[in-house]
């Protein structure tokens, strides 16, 4: 039996746009009208009658998808929701939050009953098993984050591979030769997270161009597993100078557990962040980092909503450009090149 997605595929458009004629929910040109028509008529599609009528309803309710696993740091999905939810309002929109945990079902069970007239996904996977149903469904979805394939989609995002890109050529630049990247819990890099990815492959990429030594390695959020990581790292690579890191609940672990080894920052080791601003400004000394902007993501992200609610369009990628803050965490190399003799 043929379905929406095929329709799509034979009309050459976007499922939305198979949706919207359906429903009459916007407007569709009368040549785009006649062609998807003509492919329904050919390949013998048959919309359900109540989806139908249930899509041309209007809600007023956004759906909002939140990770509930423990490996993504909590703190910025709700800075996120709260974004989302503010900015709704202004739109006269109300937010009804779903789990990750409801995957591809829970993108069908909006886009086929009257709950929600769209959805914004978080934590979106460089092959994500729920963009395949936004596809399929047709369904008004904005993505914050950025798939490997993002054709037809609107996402917003960090551009996280500058971001990575940035702690780089910052530490190259103060003479940092020896570099660890302590990054997100190793299920992140297992569930293959675009934003996680996105900075491995642009700090990868700036060190190989730097002629930086760099070594990765993943950290769960526990004073444990920064403990663990911490010790590996300076075992395995005693002269190394600086250290970025990603996962925000590491650093004030981290951070202790420098002060214990004797090692000063950033006389003996320089640390560079991605991490909220208000992260930074709070630790001792503050941090030299890229901003993660999870407020602006979520209102970009609503923002960006709203416009495909009101005209539609083809999909569009909107990376936020990142910023670094010089703080009082990162110093010159030369100082810190002794460290390896501490250890």
């Amino acid at each position: 039996m043929a379905t929406l997605a095929d329709v799509a595929r034979h009309a050459g458009v976007a499922a939305s746009t198979v949706s919207y004629v359906l429903s009459g929910k916007r407007p569709v040109s009368e040549e785009t009208r006649e062609r998807v028509a003509q492919s329904i008529k050919l390949l013998g599609y048959q919309p359900h009658a109540g989806a139908r009528a249930l899509a041309s309803a209007k809600s007023n309710v956004l759906a909002l998808v939140i990770p509930l696993g423990r490996d993504l740091y909590v703190p910025v999905m709700m800075d996120i929701a709260i974004a989302v939810t503010t900015v709704a309002r202004r739109f006269g929109y109300d937010v009804l939050l779903l789990t990750n945990d409801e995957g591809p079902e829970g993108i069908r069970r909006v886009a086929t009953s009257a709950r929600a007239d769209a959805v914004i996904l978080t934590d979106v996977g460089m092959e994500d098993e729920r963009i395949a149903m936004v596809r399929q469904t047709g369904v008004d979805a904005v993505l914050i984050g950025v798939p490997a394939d993002p054709a037809g989609l609107d996402c917003v995002d960090l551009d996280f591979a500058q971001a990575g890109r940035l702690c780089v050529e910052h530490l190259a630049g103060l003479g940092h030769r020896e570099v660890a990247f302590i990054g997100e819990a190793e299920g992140i890099y297992q569930r293959h997270v675009g934003f996680a990815e996105r900075t491995l492959r642009g700090i990868r990429a700036a060190a190989a161009e730097t002629g930086m030594s760099l070594v990765h390695r993943p950290c769960g959020g526990s004073y444990e597993a920064a403990a663990g990581v911490l010790a590996r790292i300076l075992e395995e690579r005693p002269r190394t100078t600086g250290l970025i890191v990603q996962n925000e609940a590491v650093i004030p672990p981290l951070l202790s557990l420098l002060r214990t080894t004797g090692r000063i920052v950033p006389e003996d080791v320089s640390i560079v962040a991605v991490c909220p601003d208000q992260i930074a400004e709070q630790t001792s000394p503050r941090l030299t980092s890229v901003n993660l902007p999870a407020a602006e993501l979520g209102a970009r992200a609503v923002e960006l909503l709203m416009s495909r609610l009101a005209d539609g369009g083809a999909g569009e990628v909107v990376l936020i450009p990142p910023t670094l803050r010089v703080r009082g965490s990162t110093g010159p190399a030369s100082a810190g090149a002794a460290a390896g003799d501490l250890g």
